[in-house]
C-alpha cells in the first residue's frame, strides 16, 4: 500500500498543502497513519477520497455538505441527488446571468440611442427595459392580428390578376381601412414616449404620432413637457389583458 505525505497528496490533487491541512482540521480528510516522526501519511483510499472532495468543491458544494455526505452509509446515492440539485442551481444561475447580460446589452444600446450618458438617460433606458416584455407581447399581438388581413389582401390581388375577379379586393379595402384605424388607435393608447431632453414620459397628439417619422423603437415627436422635437423612445403605456 502506497503512502503519501501532505505535500504529495496536495500535488496529486492539484491543491495547496494548506488546503489538505484545512480538510484535516475540518475532519473530512484525516490521514490514515502517522510516521514515527509524527508526519501525516495518506493512503490510496485517502487519495481517492481527496479527489472526490476536490470534485465536489469544484461543482460548488460547501465543506459542511461534503463532510455530512462522507459520513453517509451510502454516499453514492446521496451524491447523485446532490449532483442533480447542483445541476439545477447552476442552470438557474446561468439563466440569471444570461438575463443580466441581455439587460446590460440593452442598456448599452439604449444609451447610444439617447446620446450623452446621464443619470436621467440611464433611468430612461431602465424604464424601457422594464417594459420590454410587455412591448414584445404587444407587437406579437399586432402581428398576429394582421395575418388574416394580409392573407385576404394577397388572395384578393391574386384573384384579380389571374382570374379577373376584382370584387374580393374591394372587400379587402373595406376591411383594411377600419382595421388600420382601429390598430392605430390601439397603438396610440398603448404606447408612450420618453423625451431624450427632459426625460419625461408623454403621449403626443394622435395626428402627430400617425404621421411622424419613425424607426422600430423611436418616433420623431414634439415633447408635450418641454417642447423638444426629435426622436423619442417608445415605452409601454397601456395594460395587457
Amino acid at each position: 500500500m502506497s503512502l503519501y505525505t501532505t505535500g504529495e497528496i496536495a500535488k496529486a490533487c492539484g491543491v495547496t498543502v494548506r488546503t489538505v491541512q484545512y480538510y484535516d482540521t475540518r475532519g473530512i480528510l484525516i490521514p490514515s497513519t502517522l510516521s514515527e516522526g509524527g508526519r501525516r501519511l495518506y493512503s490510496d483510499d485517502d487519495l481517492r477520497k481527496m479527489r472526490i472532495i476536490c470534485f465536489l468543491r469544484e461543482i460548488g458544494l460547501s465543506i459542511d455538505t461534503i463532510g455530512q455526505l462522507l459520513k453517509e452509509e451510502d454516499p453514492g446515492s446521496v451524491i447523485s441527488i446532490l449532483l442533480d440539485q447542483q445541476k439545477t442551481v447552476l442552470r438557474d444561475e446561468m439563466d440569471e446571468r444570461r438575463e443580466k447580460l441581455e439587460r446590460l446589452t440593452d442598456l448599452r444600446k439604449g444609451l447610444r440611442a439617447l446620446g450623452p450618458v446621464s443619470v436621467e438617460s440611464i433611468g430612461d433606458v431602465a424604464t424601457v427595459m422594464e417594459n420590454k416584455k410587455r412591448l414584445s407581447r404587444f407587437r406579437v399581438n399586432l402581428t398576429l392580428s394582421a395575418i388574416p388581413v394580409g392573407i385576404l389582401q394577397w388572395g384578393s390581388i391574386a384573384l384579380w390578376i389571374f382570374k379577373g375577379i376584382w370584387w374580393p379586393f374591394l372587400v379587402w379595402v373595406a376591411v383594411a381601412i377600419p382595421y388600420v384605424i382601429l390598430i392605430m388607435r390601439y397603438y396610440y393608447r398603448s404606447i408612450d414616449y420618453i423625451c431624450p431632453q427632459c426625460h419625461e414620459v408623454f403621449k403626443p397628439a394622435f395626428k402627430e404620432m400617425v404621421w411622424a417619422k419613425h424607426t422600430l423603437k423611436t418616433r420623431k415627436l414634439t415633447c408635450m413637457k418641454c417642447g423638444h422635437h426629435g426622436f423619442c423612445v417608445e415605452t409601454w403605456g397601456g395594460d395587457l389583458t
